[in-house]
């Protein structure tokens, strides 16, 4: 299949009243939308209606156009995510052994169907909504739409994928610690995380009913405030329900956490990408670096203190009956709340109640804050070898928020090389989702993003980009060990001004050492790209003193490339005003 192209909510909705098509014409590209992507992850669905009842599902939307009715949302295609009820479809939570057959649909997906919305199915998720990865189901791991080999993000991870891979117009998540956002990140998508109590919900199984919100995954903030019209608004069948309210934003002071607090795990390209995001926020308004300590304070509580118990609660009656229904990983992280005593509940709801006056002070001098949504994002293969610390990682930003009672937007802040996606979140005060969405639009509007990657339908092959200075630069004695792996050139381009170059003495072939320095220079280098095991082949082969790690190049962003112990410089020569290998050899021929 070639890869389709995104669904627009708006878009579908306007054609369909315009006569330009019908629902019906939709459901019959989406029943051949989802089959074809089906050959590349079936494991996106856990339930569907027969294409039967999905054709008069789309008739009847049809009648009711008609009939003169005006449907915000006529035939536009969703998914809604396996722990959201929908009348004629079982909730699972992705655990067998818990589902159920239920008697009506929630009351966001009511108010979908009823806005002339058309319901394509359940979507997977990490079981019971318990993960920030996607890899905890029973019904297979829905993967990167961008890129196989790395996760969807989760716990929504089969909604974001359905939208990402253009089978549905909008799909509807939840997000309790980050399931809403993090998925967003990864695919590229807009993730709309209401305020609590903005939208309702009732007929979703809890994660930790006092946090839980269901969100929307979207291709752009449009469509966001479109669901938003449909579905938010008081509901006296929730008890955390509240008034609809819209709260605004002043004078775009936005808060950051400090430099030395930023975590990216490594990952020098959100580390890049995020810093790309402020240059373009700082357009908008004042950044201001904040402590985001008392926020991290706040997130170790969600699973390191007693709201560990608030999803024991939740599936407390399997746990106890059929323990080996739930997912290994999920019973690990559900279990201590077995343990948790009143004593300690109380003691945290206190500290939360301080953490949370203390967040509010922010706002009476930060308008909004704008986070990394995640600081990396790792391969499923990863994930499957240390699956509670990784997840943990990806939930550095994103835990605190509904514990806090935020607001919170996650949108596409950058591409990664491996086609994966890197976001920032907008976080606001309670009320501020309009707002946030707002801002958003200002921001996308001058963020210079590159173009959404194509999906991946086979599996990219994975392929590392290498910095070479000397020997291996084309035309020098060692560029046959590039050719021989079949590296392509990418780029010639020169370091950051934060380098020294020498020529190592005494070495066969003459060989230059790279030294990171701050009173260094731009060093002309060469980029190529190869595959990951071919990579490592030729990794093995760099002699010492020379190794390889991360070499910063001019335009901030880092490659892999060839660095220098210290020993290498002695008995050197500092060639570095020359600004490159080749004007030495040519100096020297």
């Amino acid at each position: 299949m070639s890869a389709p192209e995104r669904l627009s909510v708006a878009g579908i909705a306007a054609a369909v009243h315009a006569g330009a098509t019908t629902a019906l014409a939709v459901a019959h590209e989406c029943l051949e939308r989802i089959a074809a992507y089906d050959a590349i992850q079936p494991q996106i669905w856990i339930g569907r209606p027969t294409a039967e009842a999905l054709l008069e599902q789309a008739a009847a939307i049809d009648a009711r156009v008609a009939a003169g009715e005006h449907l915000p949302l006529a035939g536009v295609p969703f998914a809604v995510k396996d722990n959201i009820d929908v009348a004629g479809l079982a909730t699972t939570a992705a655990c067998p052994a818990f589902a159920y057959e239920p008697e009506a649909s929630a009351t966001v997906v009511a108010r979908l169907l009823a806005a002339g919305a058309l319901c394509l199915g359940k979507t997977n998720l990490d079981q019971f909504a318990t993960g920030l990865v996607g890899t905890r189901s029973p019904y297979g791991i829905p993967r990167n739409a961008s890129n196989l080999a790395y996760v969807s993000g989760g716990s929504s991870s089969g909604s974001s994928v359905a939208v990402a891979a253009g089978l549905a117009a909008f799909a509807l998540g939840t997000d309790t610690a980050g399931s809403g956002r993090v998925p967003a990140a990864f695919n590229h998508l807009i993730g709309f995380k209401p305020t609590k109590g903005r939208w309702s919900t009732q007929g979703l199984v809890p994660a930790c009913r006092s946090l839980d919100c269901i969100s929307v995954f979207t291709s752009d903030t449009a469509d966001a405030r479109l669901v938003d019209g449909v579905v938010a608004g008081f509901d006296v069948a929730d008890a955390w329900s509240r008034p609809l309210a819209n709260r605004p934003v002043g004078h775009k002071v936005i808060g950051v956490p400090r430099r030395d607090q930023r975590v990216f795990f490594g990952d020098a390209e959100s580390e890049y990408l995020y810093d790309r995001a402020l240059e373009k926020l700082a357009t908008l308004g004042t950044i201001v670096e904040i402590d985001i300590e008392p926020l991290k304070e706040a997130a170790q509580l969600l699973y390191g203190g007693p709201w560990v118990a608030e999803r024991t609660a939740a599936i407390a009656g399997l746990l106890a009956s059929n323990p080996e229904a739930i997912d290994p990983t999920v019973r690990t992280v559900v279990e201590p709340g077995l343990t948790q005593g009143a004593v300690e509940l109380w003691n945290g709801i206190y500290r939360m109640a301080e953490l949370k006056r203390h967040a509010d002070g922010l706002f009476e001098q930060i308008d909004i804050f704008a986070f990394p949504t995640t600081g990396t994002t790792y391969r499923v293969a990863e994930l499957a070898v240390a699956p509670v610390a990784l997840n943990s990682n990806l939930g550095a930003y994103t835990n605190f928020v509904n514990l806090l009672d935020m607001a919170a937007l996650a949108v596409p802040a950058g591409v990664r090389a491996n086609a994966t996606g890197f976001g920032i979140t907008l976080i606001g005060p309670a009320d501020t989702d309009r707002a946030l969405l707002d801002i958003a639009d200002e921001y996308l509007a001058i963020a210079d993003l590159p173009p959404v990657p194509p999906l991946d339908l086979e599996g990219k092959m994975q392929t590392v980009k290498l910095a070479v200075v000397g020997a291996h630069l084309k035309d020098m004695p060692l560029h046959w060990q590039l050719t021989s792996r079949n590296a392509t050139f990418v780029e010639a381009t020169q370091t950051a001004p934060t380098y020294r170059l020498y020529a190592i003495a005494n070495s066969v072939p003459p060989k230059p050492a790279l030294i990171h320095a701050e009173d260094g220079a731009a060093i002309a280098v060469e980029v190529y790209e190869m595959g990951v095991a071919e990579f490592g082949s030729f990794t093995v082969e760099v002699p010492a003193p020379l190794a390889i790690g991360t070499v910063t190049l001019a335009d901030g962003t880092s490659v892999k490339g060839f660095v220098a112990e210290p020993r290498a410089i002695e008995g050197a020569r500092d060639i570095t005003d020359l600004g490159g290998w080749r004007a030495f050899i040519a100096q020297n021929a």
